[in-house]
């Protein structure tokens, strides 16, 4: 089954075409400043052990040129990985915010794309340009059923004590505020590649997405009961730009007596804070780099980054009453040894002991990183959002052949 992922944001797309059950892509790429000058296509292709790179500066003025691209570079005679793109049997599309609509992959109809259209208020970055990308890939990949996997969805098994908030019942029963949570296409990816790897299905997990944005999930036996971003991608974490939790009283002082209109904060808290805001760097590879040059405010910031994550590590092992794994992923995760150090450390208590040399040796697999004497495994796994959504539509599309 040809099924091709699309993740489609404001300026760009980025896709992988899987021959499913194959788990290994025929090609992927990425579209950049769609609608802006200097847009670009990086497409790569690969066959056996090989990889063929195309990169192309292209005028892309809006998404359905990009797509028009991506199928040309497709069925291109040279390089194609099809002849028509007729032959796109199911087109998987990343949809960042589902509500409490969508607690699964579904088949794209009208009625889906209407929920999702009332979703934009929810997630205004994000769903508008996914919904795009629905409505482009549906003109040019025509024989296509169009899927949308949800990044929320996995975070509907929580129970309803930890998705509220307490806050009036009104503002949850008619303006449906609470916690929803991201990453979820990732958190369920890793959980479930630790639950295979430590041969328990019903493993009590932590896994831990540390990229540009970043969050924390607590899975039991495959489920997830929380997670730390909440009714949007602010909360929780420490990350790039966004401060994460942050006492609401400050929001009221910048606008009471600091002057701040609500704009402002908006800005300050989403794109001015997190690690920028402590070391006016968001990279994680520029902040290491100055720490090695002796930055004390660099060194801080890393020091806050880690004592948030520590500090949810204990009270989702809490709510788990137990912990078998610890599970680093996404750029920053799976890539920064100096970070999982400083969350790992003076964590004996709770039976996390981590092995130096193990957490320094680069891998791009699954690997364990702990101490022997470790009670709980900490395991680095690459994420792989892409594959987890083409596998979501694959087993949707098989269920329903089934029932026809």
């Amino acid at each position: 089954m040809n099924i091709f992922v699309v993740n489609a944001g404001s300026s760009s797309i980025k896709y992988q075409l899987f021959k499913m059950p194959h788990e290994k892509p025929v090609c992927s790429g990425l579209l950049e400043r769609i609608g802006l000058e200097g847009s670009a296509i990086t497409h790569k292709v690969f066959k056996g052990n090989a990889e063929k790179v195309i990169k192309k500066s292209i005028e892309l003025p809006d998404h359905e040129a990009g797509l028009q691209e991506v199928a040309r570079l497709l069925t291109d005679k040279q390089t194609g990985v099809i002849q028509n793109p007729e032959e796109i049997e199911v087109v998987g599309h990343r949809v960042v915010h589902g509500g409490e609509s969508f607690a699964a992959t579904v088949v794209i109809n009208a009625e889906v794309k209407e929920e999702i259209r009332k979703l934009f208020p929810l997630a205004p970055l994000h769903n508008p340009a996914n919904y795009m990308g629905i409505e482009v890939a549906e003109k040019i990949f025509t024989k296509a059923k169009q899927v949308a996997v949800f990044d929320t969805a996995f975070h509907q098994t929580m129970p309803e004590k930890a998705f509220r908030f307490a806050i009036p019942q009104s503002f949850y029963t008619d303006f449906r505020i609470r916690v929803y949570g991201f990453h979820g296409t990732s958190h369920k990816y890793v959980s479930e590649q630790a639950a295979k790897y430590l041969y328990n299905p019903k493993a009590k997990i932590i896994s831990i997405h540390l990229g540009n944005g970043c969050s924390m999930a607590a899975v039991d036996a495959g489920k997830s009961i929380d997670t730390s971003m909440g009714f949007g991608p602010l909360s929780g974490l420490i990350m790039g730009t966004r401060s994460g939790d942050i006492d609401a009283s400050v929001i009221f002082h910048l606008v009471d007596e600091l002057g701040y209109d609500i704009e402002q904060v908006k800005v300050l808290l989403n794109k001015r804070s997190g690690m920028h805001g402590l070391t006016a760097f968001s990279d994680m590879r520029d902040i290491s780099k100055a720490i090695a040059e002796g930055d004390k405010q660099s060194d801080l910031a890393y020091d806050m980054y880690a004592y948030r994550i520590k500090k949810y590590i204990g009270s989702y092992a809490a709510i788990l009453n137990g912990l078998d794994a610890i599970v680093f992923t996404a750029g920053v995760g799976e890539n920064d040894a100096n970070i999982r150090m400083r969350i790992c450390s003076n964590m004996d208590f709770l039976g996390i002991e981590l092995h130096e040399g193990k957490n320094n040796l680069r891998s791009g697999v699954i690997r364990e990183i702990n101490g022997r004497t470790s009670r709980v495994k900490i395991l680095v796994i690459p994420t792989n959002e892409e594959l987890e959504i083409a596998q979501q539509c694959f087993e949707l599309l098989c269920n329903l052949k089934h029932q026809v």
